[in-house]
């Protein structure tokens, strides 16, 4: 009974943390500029890595696989807004700016 429960609610973690993925992939895909693609994408590499990590490591139980699974979450976590910072700044100093709202999109 325990087993189903577990199995469970890792599927729903993995599931969900996939659906994250597809949803920052289309809001990638869809915004108008770098910095709001960046916001995107940097809510994904947050929230997404967390869920399917999380299925994962209870799909494997207690062994040296959670262990080796809690270190690349902890590596994704610290280097995922370094590298999101990194890429804004670049931008910054290259001169890119936003892009200005069109009477389109504001409506």
């Amino acid at each position: 009974m325990i087993e189903l429960v577990v199995d469970t609610v890792s599927w729903i973690l993995i599931v969900g943390g996939s659906f994250f993925v597809v949803v920052g992939g289309i809001g990638a895909l869809r915004m108008p500029d770098l910095f709001t693609r960046m916001h995107a994408a940097s809510v994904t590499d947050s929230l997404a890595p967390i869920l399917i990590l999380s299925g994962l490591m209870l799909q494997s139980g207690l062994n040296l696989y959670t262990v080796k699974l809690f270190a690349i979450l902890l590596f994704l976590l610290l280097s995922g807004p370094a590298a999101s910072n990194a890429l804004a700044s670049a931008a910054l100093l290259s001169g890119r700016e936003e892009t200005k709202p069109t009477q389109e999109t504001q409506e």
